[in-house]
């Protein structure tokens, strides 16, 4: 029986490690640094509360990645309405997408619509300002596009962008938008223009709204419903884990890889290392898929590649993130927003978004007589956010929360922190030249990268199950080339599209 060596337990790899027990005889391996399952889109328990890293909502325009969740957790019925909570566990609900900004100590909706609210927070000035500048933008685009400034001022003209995009990416980021690349906005918002967001509030007025939860005629950013699971959506992810186990798969969690030995154009077995007890071991394998950070994947290997694959490694960059789960008793207005997030863009807080877990599901809250809230900053491994003590953080983002006039400090109940290093892979350092390290890791024959660290490209939870399949349709010999891998979410029909 062959081995296949699965480097992590997030969607990627556990879609992986699915397919390969359901569709051959091959033995997955999951190897893992956490101890729980679900990578990114893992969650977090606390004191009965459960905390969704960075928010997940499950959709995709992919027939296949909505069958197979939907074949993991019971679907909602037909006629379900968005809302509504079963009694049952092992369920998919179905959830209303609420957001908004604060911007400017006001709400607009998200994504920007053009409303008579809109309209009044913004005041006449600035509002003739955007239209001047989408003009101008539209008779005389900047060329060459160079930086993802390039690339927002084109799509909605200079003052739009610097109101609604500007200081939010570079708090996400840290850097400035005219240093990052402009592939980033190509995958993120390419198919959002100013006639998108028209068509759709036209659509709103008159009531053409999809009712496939899928919503393929809808872009990304103005999708309406989504599913989610009763727990989170780590529990979809356990339960996988779960399936993959009882038909024969191995996981081990709490487990480094520290080395890949290869043998020609082939990766032979790994090292790997028990993080609790230090414990290292060896293990065959026939072929690797990894989801693990594309620069610890270089690393890792030996004998190591060339000089050049190393320098575009080493130079990949990532942002960290975390975030800070507040029980609070209310809000300060008294009343639970609707939202499932608020972005936050006033430059005088550092706070990037914050989630309402009681509108993601009501099961992710202890006491429903509380609100249990994610705040989530970006930041750098070893900064001053991510070195601060549990304690001291849940009081600065409570004062945080304070001074934007959002709740109270002292309604504070409980709080817990999760950091997560490598959360967003960095369009900026070496990324220029990763085609460099894309044409190494496809001469490898056995070696697939995917997911979103492992091909250090901003994916999503459908893309990178999309990227996991095809590595396992390679292995099984349904596609001729595996550097297909690399068509998700490089084409528009892939493409999640944020304002």
């Amino acid at each position: 029986m062959k081995k296949i060596l699965v480097i992590g337990a997030g969607p990627a790899g556990l879609t992986a490690a699915e397919e390969l027990v359901r569709r051959s005889n091959m033995k997955p391996v999951v190897v893992d640094l956490l101890s729980e399952f679900g990578g990114l889109a893992r969650t977090v328990e606390h004191n009965g509360n459960r905390m969704d890293i960075g928010g997940h909502r499950f959709f995709s325009k992919s027939d296949w990645v909505m069958d197979w969740w939907a074949g993991i957790l019971k679907p909602p019925a037909q006629d379900a309405v968005p809302g509504e909570v079963p009694a049952e566990d092992d369920v998919l609900l179905l959830r209303s997408r609420h957001s908004r900004i604060l911007y400017l100590r006001k709400f607009f909706d998200y994504p920007v619509s053009l409303s008579l609210s809109t309209l009044k927070n913004l005041g006449a000035a600035r509002t003739l300002r955007i239209g001047i500048g989408y003009l101008a933008a539209r008779i005389r685009p900047r060329r060459p596009v160079a930086s993802l400034e390039d690339f927002f001022v084109n799509r909605f003209g200079d003052e739009l962008y610097r109101t609604f995009f500007k200081d939010y990416t570079e708090k996400v980021w840290g850097v400035p938008c005219r240093d990052i690349s402009p592939s980033w906005g190509a995958q993120r918002v390419k198919g959002l223009t100013i006639g998108a967001v028209l068509k759709h509030a036209l659509a709103q007025i008159f009531r053409l709204r999809s009712k496939d939860v899928a919503q393929k005629t809808t872009e990304t950013s103005l999708i309406e419903r989504f599913l989610y699971p009763k727990f989170g959506p780590g529990q979809l992810w356990q339960q996988v884990a779960a399936n993959v186990s009882a038909a024969g798969g191995e996981i081990r969690l709490g487990t480094r890889v520290r080395k890949l030995f290869l043998s020609e154009d082939r990766i032979v077995g790994a090292e790997t290392e028990d993080v609790a007890t230090g414990a290292v071991s060896r293990i065959a394998c026939d072929a690797v898929v990894s989801t693990m950070p594309m620069k610890d994947l270089v690393a890792s290997v030996e004998p190591p590649p060339d000089a050049e694959v190393r320098r575009v490694a080493e130079g990949l960059c990532y942002r960290d993130f975390l975030t800070v789960g507040l029980q609070v008793r209310k809000f300060k207005s008294g009343a639970l927003p609707p939202d499932n997030w608020i972005y936050i863009q006033e430059p005088d807080v550092r706070i990037g978004r914050l989630q309402i877990f009681n509108n993601w599901s009501p099961a992710l809250v202890r006491d429903p007589g509380t609100v249990w809230l994610g705040l989530e900053y970006f930041c750098r491994e070893g900064d001053d956010l991510w070195s601060m003590s549990d304690a001291d953080m849940a009081r600065f983002a409570s004062g945080e929360l304070e001074k934007i006039g959002l709740i109270d400090a002292a309604d504070v109940i409980d709080s817990h922190v999760v950091r997560v290093p490598k959360a967003y892979p960095s369009y900026f350092g070496s990324y220029k030249d990763i085609a460099v390290v894309q044409r190494w890791a496809d001469g490898i024959v056995n070696l697939y990268p995917a997911g979103r660290n492992g091909m250090h490209r901003y994916n999503n939870q459908d893309h990178s199950m999309l990227t996991a399949r095809l590595a396992v349709d390679h292995l099984l010999g349904l596609v001729p080339d595996k550097a297909a891998v690399w068509s998700i979410n490089a084409e528009e029909a892939y493409h999640e599209e944020k304002a």
